[in-house]
């Protein structure tokens, strides 16, 4: 009896630790044990003393019963271990009495055999009700375990619906955010077509009535140049004494230069309206696929050519560095030449007039003007840098240098309305950046840059 109470005690404790973490600790223990039993077992029927091991079997067994008891790690059976107490006890009272009162222990040793049996009885009647209770845990167990995988199959098909709605509002968001930027982005283009076309019409009225009378300034004062030149040839063929003629060709001067004046300032308001006339223009407004390269080009030679036919002397080194990989762009072409021929005269007038600075204080030396215009494309966007070695600008210039009739030109060269209107035309018109980046003495950079989408 008291191998079997041992083997199943043992046995059942180390199923009630088969699915806890606590397992590894306990493994060896549970191996040594049942060799402990088996061997204990061995020598009991080899040695055939079975009075003094049945002693041995019940300090086993309490042995045993305190390990499970004391331990936290088998609180869950602490009630089988309970139900074992009663056999060890019995067991070891009638081995007491049997060694001490013999005679008491023969009279009475049906009773203490039924005792005996009944413990045993009790043991297994507990031990096969905790089997049954743990079946059902094991049952509950796995119930728990499928009922979790399930909630987390479906947690994560969850996840899943949740995230992959979560995209699809992204996306509309990103969507719904990039059409509110290109209906703002049309909505600024509309704008400013408005207002360029406002302005335009209120430029060509105001144009039209002082470009007559500014004709006749112009016309008339250098009709007046000739007369007062006729003038002096006539005196000269009169008998009037020479002092007197003398003090009349003096005024004569006087009267000419003055003349000469309202000229050079006549045409001086007449580039002015001309200048606000085409600052005014209004394009048609339509974006069309352009070959950007061929443009640029175009009117890097115009400007070249237009500077050349006003000084013969002039010459430039043309340099150019176009992305072959551009091709076509959506832009406003008669917009965006403007832009390129106002880059270009600034340029070429910049080394031109580097090169006169230079020759009038000696310092000429290997000095070559140049003009570079690059142009690239990449992440949906155009970059254009148009480049020379002249002047620069100081700092104070270069902070005024797009506004509207601001110039660094002698009276009489600039309107100071060609970078303004640029200006206008890259950020208003096409959504882009126009920026200068300069070196007073040795160089200036324009950068643009205009989407290419």
């Amino acid at each position: 009896m008291h191998f079997i109470v041992a083997f199943f005690l043992v046995q059942f404790a180390q199923q009630a630790m088969q699915h806890t973490d606590q397992r590894p600790k306990w493994e060896n223990f549970f191996k040594y044990a049942r060799y402990y039993v088996f061997i204990l077992l061995g020598v009991y029927y080899v040695a055939r003393q079975p009075e003094m091991f049945t002693w041995v079997w019940n300090l086993s067994l309490i042995g045993l019963l305190a390990i499970f008891y004391k331990e936290e790690d088998f609180r869950s059976i602490r009630t089988l271990v309970q139900s074992i107490v009663p056999f060890v006890g019995v067991s070891m009272l009638s081995d007491f009495f049997k060694l001490v009162l013999p005679k008491f222990h023969d009279e009475y040793d049906d009773f203490f055999g039924m005792a005996i049996l009944f413990a045993w009885l009790f043991c297994f009647v507990i031990w096969i009700y905790a089997k049954k209770q743990q079946k059902v845990l094991a049952q509950e167990r796995r119930d728990r375990i499928r009922d979790e995988e399930i909630a987390r199959e479906q947690r994560q098909s969850l996840e899943y619906l949740v995230a992959e709605r979560t995209h699809e509002l992204t996306q509309q968001k990103e969507e719904l955010q990039k059409a509110i930027e290109e209906l703002k982005a049309t909505q600024n283009q509309l704008i400013q077509s408005e207002k360029m076309a406002s302005l335009g019409e209120l430029t060509a009225g105001i144009a039209h009535e002082i470009q007559n009378p500014l004709n006749f300034v112009n016309n008339f004062s250098e009709v007046s140049v000739e007369l007062c030149q006729e003038l002096e040839e006539e005196i000269e063929k009169t008998g009037i004494a020479d002092d007197d003629k003398d003090y009349i060709k003096g005024i004569i001067a006087d009267l000419s230069q003055n003349q000469q004046k309202i000229t050079h300032h006549g045409k001086r308001a007449d580039s002015i309206v001309k200048g606000m006339l085409q600052h005014s223009r209004v394009s048609s407004g339509e974006k069309e696929p352009v070959e950007v390269n061929a443009l640029a080009d175009e009117y890097m030679r115009l400007a070249y050519h237009g500077l050349r036919a006003k000084d013969k002397e002039f010459n430039a080194a043309l340099v150019t560095d176009f992305d072959p990989t551009i091709g076509t762009v959506n832009v406003l072409p008669q917009d965006l030449g403007r832009v390129f021929l106002n880059l270009f005269t600034n340029a070429f007038y910049a080394v031109s007039e580097k090169k006169r600075r230079l020759s009038e204080a000696g310092q000429l030396g290997d000095y070559k003007p140049e003009v570079r215009i690059s142009t690239k494309k990449f992440d949906n966007k155009l970059y254009i840098r148009v480049s020379d070695n002249g002047t620069g600008m100081p700092e104070h210039v270069k902070a005024k240098i797009f506004q509207p009739f601001f110039t660094t030109k002698p009276t009489g060269q600039g309107t100071g309305l060609g970078l303004s209107m640029s200006y206008d035309i890259i950020t208003n018109g096409h959504g882009g950046v126009l920026e200068v980046d300069t070196v007073e003495g040795e160089k200036t950079e324009f950068r643009i840059t205009i989407p290419a989408a």
